[in-house]
């Protein structure tokens, strides 16, 4: 049987195939190997696909997806290998980067090998969109991952696994911000051209650092025409990673999205970019208020008051503070 463009790439890559069964159950459901020859269209379409059936023909243990967008190295991994020990089993991980970026991890790590085909990412376009889209494919390929949250090299945990994972597997929302702003850098950002799919009434701004339910996840994924729409008509000083998953789920999945995202961040400080904190900025005080800062959210139709579990920016030189709290203070 002649092979497509992708898989015959694919088989050249991955000449493997030859002594493991690609087409067993286990290579389908969690593939090992994330490197493949396919394109973002063939990647989207195999990912959008859907079980007809409920019932699962394995024991299924759901996962999340720990999805991270970087241009090169992860500074804070040594923070994020403590805070996933012992927990093999409940996640899994995804990197994309900078083309012909390779991560230098050792094979112990739960890092190593996770990296995915990647496409060059221009701040304030689409391309982002693209690779958080392709991050998500990628992840969706594992039937086990329930969960999807996209984090950044400058991300932490504030909270130890255990609570992290219990918070979003037992969550019936997904974390998207999506907030309308009347302002400038909100409705001002908005397109007539959009009209009629897309009315200003509708139009929504939010964080970038959204986290998914499988559900919605496959939306994100499957969707091409509101897409579409943001790539041609969402651009400098519109930026389609604020608005595109915002307005989206405002317009078609309201009900299954809380409005929140669940990692912080700090913009005190004015401007484009949030505030980034370096070593002589970590203090028990900052990582205490990070993870209870005395406003209560909403969590499954009741008040909480772990709103965020994740936080950003942090400095290179953050690090060993941060390590140095992990057990005392994030409890890993």
């Amino acid at each position: 049987m002649a092979r497509g463009r992708g898989e015959r790439e694919d088989y050249e890559k991955n000449p493997g195939c030859e002594k493991v069964d690609c087409l067993s159950m286990e290579t389908f459901l969690q593939p090992k190997n994330l490197t493949h020859g396919m394109s973002d269209d063939e990647l989207f379409w195999r990912a959008s696909m859907v079980p007809g059936k409920e019932d699962f023909p394995f024991e299924r243990v759901p996962k999340v997806a720990f999805m991270f967008l970087s241009r090169g190295p992860l500074p804070m991994m040594p923070l994020w290998e403590r805070f996933f020990q012992g927990h093999d089993k409940f996640f899994s991980i995804y990197l994309h980067m900078f083309p012909g970026y390779k991560l230098n991890v050792s094979s112990t790590s739960p890092f190593y090998g996770r990296q995915i085909p990647s496409q060059p990412v221009s701040w304030g376009t689409v391309t982002l969109v693209d690779a958080e889209r392709r991050l998500l494919s990628n992840a969706l390929l594992d039937f086990s991952n329930q969960r999807f949250i996209l984090l950044s090299e400058s991300c932490i945990p504030v909270y130890n696994f255990p609570t992290v994972y219990k918070y979003l597997i037992g969550s019936n929302h997904s974390f998207v911000e999506s907030y309308d702003d009347p302002g400038r850098y909100g409705r001002g950002r908005y397109s007539r051209k959009m009209l009629p799919e897309i009315e200003l009434y509708q139009w929504r701004k939010g964080s970038q650092w959204f986290e998914l339910s499988r559900t919605l996840a496959i939306y994100i994924v499957s969707e091409t025409k509101y897409y579409t729409l943001f790539s041609r008509y969402c651009l400098p000083a519109c930026y389609p990673d604020e608005h595109y998953m915002p307005t989206y789920f405002n317009m078609f999945h309201g009900s299954l999205n809380s409005n929140r995202t669940v990692t912080w961040v700090d913009w005190s400080l004015g401007g484009p970019h949030p505030a980034t904190y370096a070593g002589d900025n970590i203090t028990e005080d900052l990582v205490r208020s990070i993870r209870n800062n005395g406003a209560l959210c909403q969590y499954n139709s009741e008040m909480t008051s772990i709103c965020y579990l994740f936080a950003r920016k942090f400095a290179p030189s953050a690090l060993e503070p941060l390590l140095d709290l992990a057990s005392s203070v994030m409890e890993f």
